[in-house]
């Protein structure tokens, strides 16, 4: 597994952690920093703190274009997952949109659901088509 892509497993451990204990998006970012066990790369705290300064239009967008479901009623995982395959895919320029769906799609292969690929990718798919048109 790639640096990035571990970065990516611990920003979702975060975000996930953060949404479980009932924290703001990223609330426990400080507390894995301050831990420093394992460290906390870079690129992890820039994806955490990403999708949390861009959380309601993310969370907007997903309930917008997710077909037959609505942002609470899917897996926790997944949720963030797609949060930051979205902040990639919209609000980091050194992240090629191809990998941000490709690295979204892998993770969803690995921690969720067996549907969760699929539906990952979709919902990705569809906001890459969509991204010209999209003003964020």
């Amino acid at each position: 597994m790639s640096a990035r892509s571990k970065a990516r497993k611990r920003a979702l451990d975060v975000l996930y952690e953060s949404e479980v204990r009932g924290l703001a998006v990223g609330g426990t970012l400080a507390d894995r920093i301050e831990d420093n066990d394992p460290p906390v790369a870079e690129f992890t705290v820039s994806l955490v703190e990403g999708v949390s300064t861009h959380i309601a239009a993310i969370d907007d967008l997903l309930s917008t274009h997710s077909v037959g479901w609505t942002l609470e009623r899917m897996p926790a995982v997944d949720r963030n997952i797609l949060r930051i395959g979205v902040y990639e895919l919209l609000y980091d320029d050194e992240v090629p949109d191809v990998v941000a769906v490709s690295e979204a799609v892998a993770m969803a292969r690995d921690l969720s659901t067996d549907e969760s690929p699929a539906f990952v990718n979709g919902l990705l798919a569809r906001l890459l088509q969509l991204k010209p048109t999209l003003n964020v």
